[in-house]
């Protein structure tokens, strides 16, 4: 009997999921295929916590769709170049016609996708890609001049007044199908067996537990008791002060229609914003948007290039000394050294701290900022090709819409201003626990002699200057 094909990738839900939506509306059954590439993980620097959760959450994609009678396959092929011809050979053994896929927007992610369909079509089958991960189409925000924009303000602009004349609407939840049976020669994988590859601390797992019922929670218990006071909580990292979903939307345990609907629920889903919280935290989201736009209209920034070309010529420092006391919270400057522990221990940094933190690699130290990205990427669990780039380009001064060459955040001045009392730095650097809220952010400044941490690898005024000068030498 012909089926359809339903491949899933960072998308691991069943609710509001476009692919899956329009396979089910179609007369075969549906088998889903999930394929698990672990050598070119690893070429992109994913985080072994980021692999466990997407695995810990694919436990739970194949049971919601045994529900539904889809049956799940699961495979490995290492390379995505040898993607194309898996599943072309998939397809005969199932007698596949159509393949349904959700949109990736990163370059390599885009190669393999155009190398699948160019396949396919030759065999007379067909790959359907449905735009799901972001609110908006790609190539769909535009200038007056119909060019991508490069900068995120008007962009934000147009999002909006798109989001005023209607918020994207979820798909409907999908039918149980009729039972179908997966061939006994095709063969997949033990999906426990693979987890065992991927071992994480009980803590990272009891910090972040899957499944949709609790992204959903997360989303509703945010949107109920905190999104009022985002705006003013959401740059203090003791306290909890955001969503914390980005991990859930990355691999796609909930969508971001969900969360533009949820966001929007309390006014009957009229797009009112009546205060400055929820005006906030979508754009925030359109922050998120905007990087993943990015993707498809400047492929350089997903080649390891700057989207500022001037400054591919930029002086950067070889000091892996300094980059290897930065990586492990030993640099001397408390909030610095928080957020990197913090990192290393559950997978994840405050988004105000992950700034501090980038700003100081790739300004005080003047080291490269790709070197951080990839730092980050190999620990962060909700580490999202777009943001992370976005966000080093933005603190290097080599992105779009990034900081000024010459503001560079003072990162003592930031930790008095977002942890006055030192709450935050006791919790994640213990050994100074015992400091006042006034010694705690400079502990040498404060002439402090007792404690056993390292002085400040960097004299932060002298650094500053250097770099404005590598960035003047342009």
């Amino acid at each position: 009997m012909p089926t359809q094909l339903i491949w899933f990738r960072q998308d691991l839900r069943i609710h509001d999921h476009s692919a899956l939506w329009h396979a089910t509306q179609q007369e075969n059954q549906c088998i889903a295929l999930v394929i698990l590439s672990p050598k070119q993980w690893q070429a992109h620097h994913d985080a072994s916590c980021k692999i466990n959760f997407y695995l810990r959450q694919l436990t739970i994609l194949k049971q919601q769709l045994s529900e539904k009678n889809i049956p799940l396959i699961i495979t490995v092929v290492d390379w995505w170049k040898d993607i194309p011809e898996h599943i072309q050979t998939l397809t005969e053994q199932l007698s596949v016609q159509h393949v349904y896929a959700n949109a990736q927007y990163p370059i390599h992610e885009k190669q393999r996708d155009d190398a699948t369909q160019e396949l396919l079509s030759k065999h007379g089958k067909e790959l359907h890609i449905f735009q799901d991960h972001t609110l908006f189409p790609a190539k769909s925000i535009r200038t007056q001049s119909n060019l991508p924009y490069k900068v995120f303000t008007p962009f934000k602009k147009t999002c909006f007044e798109r989001l005023q004349h209607g918020l994207p609407t979820c798909y409907p939840d999908i039918e149980i199908q009729e039972k179908v049976n997966v061939p006994t020669h095709i063969q997949h994988v033990d999906l426990d067996e693979i987890l065992t590859q991927y071992k994480v601390s009980e803590q990272i797992v009891n910090l972040w537990p899957v499944g949709h019922t609790v992204a959903q929670e997360k989303l509703d218990d945010f949107i109920q008791t905190s999104v009022k006071q985002y705006k003013d909580s959401r740059d203090f990292p003791s306290i909890q002060g955001t969503s914390q979903l980005s991990a859930y939307l990355n691999i796609g345990i909930i969508s971001v229609r969900q969360c533009v609907q949820a966001l929007f629920k309390p006014n009957h889903g009229e797009f009112v914003l009546n205060h400055q919280g929820v005006e906030t935290w979508l754009t925030e989201l359109i922050w998120r948007e905007f990087y993943q736009h990015m993707m498809i209209d400047f492929p350089k920034v997903s080649k390891s290039q700057p989207f500022k070309d001037e400054t591919k010529h930029l002086a950067w420092r070889d000091a892996p000394h300094d980059f290897e006391k930065w990586t492990q919270g030993q640099t001397g400057i408390p909030i610095v050294d928080a957020g990197m522990r913090q990192l290393q221990q559950t997978g994840w940094m405050h988004n105000r701290v992950r700034m501090i933190c980038a700003m100081f690699l790739t300004k005080n130290l003047l080291i490269d900022w790709r070197e951080g990205e990839r730092w980050f990427m190999q620990h962060l669990i909700d580490g999202e090709f777009a943001a992370n780039n976005g966000g080093w380009q933005w603190s290097a001064s080599t992105g779009t819409d990034s900081a000024p060459y010459f503001r560079i955040f003072n990162p003592v001045t930031q930790s008095e201003r977002f942890d006055a009392e030192g709450t935050y730095i006791k919790q994640w650097v213990p050994e100074l626990a015992s400091l006042s809220s006034k010694q705690i952010h400079a502990p040498y400044s404060s002439k402090v002699s007792h404690i056993e941490y390292p002085h400040p690898i960097v004299d932060l005024k002298s650094s500053r200057v250097r770099a404005i000068e590598a960035f003047k030498n342009l």
